[in-house]
């Protein structure tokens, strides 16, 4: 494997924390140093070339680079850069960023918080020797918003959507040294029909939205492949049957004579193998495990894949995936996971860091997120507002914890966002098809983006046109056609978003949840689309408390919380304690959702402060999230 290498530094827990250590050997003592250490965060070495590790687990192929560090860089706040041909000048940018953190972070290096709708990103980049007679492949993680992608100085792809993957073959255009790629992202900054998500239309953050991102924000690799080689896979349980279909593309599928082989190994043994011929469709094939285990955030059991594509003899491609086995449904009120009830306790996971903003700083800061989620009591996190960077979803995987993943929303109605949301949701859909922890789709939350759904028949039909697209490309998870309030008769679940200040309060308005001629309680909106009936599907209390507890000194002018900031931890813990007493107490409830898991900005309703400092002993917390 072609790899980035590593030196030895100071040890770093790549959440800019080295005072996170301190802090956890004076005040919180014991168990904290322990999480730090078993996350492998306390021993990480600082790495030459951030984000060193392979941005997708879930498809890895042997031959990759990683084109993270640095960059030229260049604001085009004149638009001038296309008429100019940028994408052939030979004098350098004026700057340099760190690729894959976005300008406006510190860790980019450039820590800018202006707008600055145009940017260009310039580097060199050599193609091993050992690659020679293979086509190369340039991939970006994710790059918000629009972007242009120049192989020296000719134009190799395009792509709209800022959280979703592409990526080009660019062996054409490749010289035999002095490579140069180039990069030209367009981000409207204060367009609201582009899905944004949290991301603000104003230059400073404040209330529930935080700063922008723009341009690269994920890694950016190359990788040497076959000109015949894997373009897509997808692997779909059916744990009813102890069996794994595994369904691939090819870049060059009308050849004849493909085959598909998959082979599953846990914990280094074969467990199934099976071979295919690739038809004009595409391939596919069908492994019968003889002894199956299951995925669970309890035992999150995954077994390794290898799937090739053969002509002949010759492997023409390989890839190394993995595979959880597991199944969700609803029954009689209740969510299950493998065919047996099971009560949903999630946290509301914004996925913002104080270094780098959307983009996780290190793969042990995400990590230790997921940790400490499962240590205050959590089995699954509500990913929201935003798709989450790949490697926290493989950790998800690994460590075991549910995820709903959540599309980024636009704000305004338009037949233009109408294209742009559904396109860039279905290369989310794509993209992450294949983790087990993912159980739920939420296309939209709170009527963003669909803000007359509660009358208007072309939101409500859009909405529920997104439930039955998502469900017609993936049948395997639960869909919610509209988070919160204003839903339709096409959702799998009911859910409910209410900030209620009290235990009692909360309790009080949802004792008759159950008795549908009282109807479903307003919270501030409809709870159901006006034409619409509760179509009997489970409730879940997905988004409460929001308890704001400041630890430490005020630090921004801004900060608020859900009905006003408890002054004391002991105060924080009695109000977050009756919420869930009256949640778990009322029958009803098929799971919750508490907001949320860190603190963002001004935002200070986390468990821990925006640099992962926990409000209270995670034994304390967990006592009251998992009676």
């Amino acid at each position: 494997m072609v790899q980035s290498r590593a030196v030895m530094r100071r040890p770093s827990f790549g959440i800019g924390a080295w005072r996170e250590y301190r802090w956890s050997a004076n005040r919180c003592g014991r168990w904290l140093l322990l999480a730090l250490l078993a996350a492998g965060i306390g021993l990480a070495a600082q790495p030459s070339v951030p984000r060193p590790e392979h941005p997708r687990p879930d498809l890895m192929r042997a031959e990759w680079l990683s084109l993270n560090g640095a960059w030229e860089f260049e604001f085009d706040d004149q638009n001038r850069g296309l008429a100019e041909r940028w994408f052939r000048r030979d004098e350098p940018f004026s700057k340099r960023i760190t690729v894959p953190y976005a300008f406006q972070t510190k860790l980019s290096g450039i820590n800018e918080r202006a707008f600055h709708d145009v940017v260009w990103y310039r580097r060199a980049i050599d193609v091993p020797r050992a690659w020679r007679g293979k086509r190369v492949l340039l991939n970006f993680g994710a790059v918000d918003y629009i972007a242009t992608i120049w192989i020296n100085g000719e134009q190799a792809a395009t792509h709209r959507g800022g959280h979703t993957p592409f990526s080009a073959d660019i062996t054409d255009w490749l010289k035999g040294s002095g490579n140069v790629v180039t990069v030209r992202v367009e981000d409207p900054s204060t367009d609201r029909t582009i899905p944004r998500g949290k991301q603000y239309w104003h230059e400073q953050s404040e209330s529930i939205f935080y700063t922008r991102t723009t341009g690269i924000w994920q890694t950016v690799w190359i990788e040497a492949a076959d000109r015949t080689h894997i373009a897509t896979l997808r692997m779909t349980p059916d744990i009813d049957r102890a069996q794994l279909t595994v369904q691939a593309t090819a870049t060059d599928g009308a050849q004849s004579g493909l085959r598909l082989r998959v082979t599953l190994t846990l914990r280094d043994q074969t467990t199934a193998q099976s071979e295919s011929t690739c038809g004009s469709r595409g391939c596919t094939t069908v492994l019968t495990l003889d002894r199956q285990e299951l995925w669970s955030p309890e035992h999150p059991t995954l077994y390794d894949a290898t799937v090739e594509l053969l002509s002949g003899t010759e492997v023409r491609d390989r890839v190394t995936s993995y595979v959880g086995l597991r199944k969700v449904g609803v029954h009689a009120g209740r969510v299950y996971l493998n065919n047996a009830p099971y009560f949903l306790r999630m946290v509301l996971d914004q996925g913002y860091w104080p270094e780098s903003l959307l983009t996780p700083p290190s793969d042990a800061a995400i990590q230790f997120d997921i940790k400490m989620t499962k240590a205050f009591g959590f089995n699954g996190a509500r990913k929201h507002q935003k798709v989450e960077d790949p490697r926290w979803l493989y950790w998800a995987d690994k460590l075991g914890l549910l995820v709903w993943g959540e599309m980024a929303n636009a704000y305004y109605y338009t037949p233009e966002y109408v294209s742009r949301f559904v396109s860039e949701w279905q290369e989310a859909l794509a993209r992450d098809y294949n983790h087990p922890s993912i159980i739920t789709w939420v296309p939209i939350n709170e009527s963003w983006g669909v803000p007359g759904v509660l009358t208007l028949a072309e939101q409500q039909e859009h909405i529920k046109s997104l439930y039955r697209l998502t469900r017609s490309l993936d049948a395997t998870r639960l869909v919610i056609d509209n988070d919160g309030w204003e839903h339709t008769d096409s959702t799998d679940l009911t859910t409910i978003h209410d900030y209620a200040s009290s235990g009692a309060e909360l309790s009080a308005k949802y004792e008759h949840l159950n008795d549908e001629s009282r109807g479903i309680p307003r919270n501030g909106k409809e709870a159901l689309a006006f034409g619409y009936r509760y179509n009997g599907t489970p409730f879940v209390l997905t988004e409460f408390g929001g308890i704001a507890f400041r630890l430490g000194a005020k630090q921004t002018e801004n900060e608020w919380g859900y009905s006003g900031i408890e002054p004391t931890q002991e105060a924080f813990l009695e109000r977050l304690e009756g919420l869930v007493n009256a949640i778990r107490g009322n029958p009803a409830w098929a799971g919750f959702c508490y907001t949320q898991l860190t603190d963002v900005e001004q935002e200070i309703n986390g468990l821990m402060t925006f640099d992962r400092t926990p409000k209270a002993d995670p034994d304390v917390l967990k006592k009251i999230i998992a009676k």
